[in-house]
């Protein structure tokens, strides 16, 4: 039984997100999107910045979703 309680925590806390959705339809009575693009704002070094603009508009590549990407594989390797 311990087994089935541990396992249901770990899908909650690995999917809180949707938890929270639900949480907020039953709430509301309003469905939002499960995903929404998080606005974010740093600081990089202008030079790289601008380099790295020019390098995505001569290979189509948006920089957010470049960034995005790189984030992810950050994750994954640490």
């Amino acid at each position: 039984m311990q087994f089935y309680i541990d396992h249901a925590r770990k899908v909650i806390k690995e999917n809180q997100d949707l938890f929270n959705i639900f949480e907020e339809l039953d709430k509301t009575g309003v469905y939002r999107k499960a995903k929404y693009k998080k606005r974010v704002n740093f600081t990089v070094d202008e030079e790289v910045f601008n380099r790295f603009r020019s390098y995505c508009k001569k290979n189509n590549i948006k920089m957010s979703s470049k960034i995005e990407e790189w984030m992810k594989k950050e994750m994954k390797s640490s």
